[in-house]
């Protein structure tokens, strides 16, 4: 039976926040990513409790998504912690380039915040009484980290494996012809580790260690074998994760704001090649079939909660 150390939290969210995981020494704590901007003021509630009257000490991110870094700023402000990121997202985070950030790309939203350190690969430290390793975990975003811990064998996936998959490979879809053989790379590095319990950025943590990597892989290989199925994937995962922070949009709107979004325009133009109707069409249907979404009076409506 999973049970994971007495000094870890896990506060799971929804798809439009990360997981919060906390973990506790003595008086003070580390606090793994910090959700998304909308849902802030939530955020820093659900930490509060969780400290019980404990000191927020740092704040650490896995990667530089909206979903992650998107309440560092009303963390900071609310408990004065300090907040240590990836060194590969120095730069964007220093000179809030948000479209680095995906922010202006993907129509996304985010408050700016200063950093005070960043985390190396290949870096050792203690968090909540234990000592973790950082490891590179390029494709989802290119500069992420994960962290582990081998005395526990734990693992702190972020984005790069999820309980049935991993995040949307946006390199891939940007361009980058190093996106796909750095997901592949960073499974398989995974995948030599010894793990029993991973906590994902989004999901519940879970011990079928070897099941998941296994789902991973497929998904991996059917990318592999057609590099369409990445952009439709990037789509509509991205669409989802917007819709939920929109609330809701009308249907006659949705080929218009399709195009308004350079990210999806993009994967369009590159990738897909529908006309902006039938893109409309393509992705409305996929989302109904996966019961992803709801057309209730002509507005198009999250079907799972924000």
């Amino acid at each position: 039976m999973m049970k994971l150390p007495d000094s870890i939290q896990v506060i799971e969210r929804g798809w439009l926040s990360s997981n919060n995981i906390l973990c506790f020494e003595g008086e003070s704590a580390t606090l793994v990513d910090a959700g998304y901007v909308g849902h802030a003021a939530q955020t820093v509630e659900l930490v509060r409790v969780a400290l019980a009257g404990r000191g927020l000490d740092r704040l650490i991110n896995t990667h530089s998504h909206s979903d992650h870094i998107g309440g560092n700023a009303a963390l900071q402000a609310a408990f004065g912690c300090r907040i240590v990121i990836p060194a590969g997202i120095e730069r964007m985070v220093s000179d809030w380039d948000t479209n680095a950030l995906l922010l202006d790309a993907a129509k996304q939203r985010g408050d700016r915040f200063a950093h005070d350190a960043v985390i190396e690969s290949g870096s050792e430290f203690d968090m909540g009484g234990l000592s973790w390793q950082a490891f590179p975990a390029p494709g989802h975003d290119m500069e992420a980290l994960i962290y582990y811990c081998a005395d526990k064998r734990i693992l702190i996936s972020g984005d790069a494996l999820w309980q049935d998959g991993f995040g949307i490979i946006f390199g891939e879809v940007m361009g980058r012809k190093d996106a796909l053989p750095a997901t592949r790379n960073t499974l398989e590095m995974i995948g030599r580790l010894a793990v029993d319990i991973v906590i994902p950025g989004h999901g519940t943590p879970f011990d079928d260690f070897d099941a998941a990597m296994a789902r991973a892989m497929r998904r991996l290989e059917s990318f592999e074998a057609d590099s369409t199925r990445v952009g439709r994937n990037a789509v509509r995962a991205c669409f989802t994760f917007n819709l939920l922070d929109l609330e809701r949009l009308r249907e006659d709107e949705l080929a218009a704001y399709l195009k308004s979004v350079p990210f999806f325009d993009n994967v369009n133009q590159r990738m897909l090649g529908f006309s902006d109707e039938d893109f409309a069409s393509w992705l409305l249907g996929e989302l109904l079939r996966s019961r992803s979404i709801e057309v209730k009076d002509g507005w198009i409506l999250p079907t799972m909660a924000p």
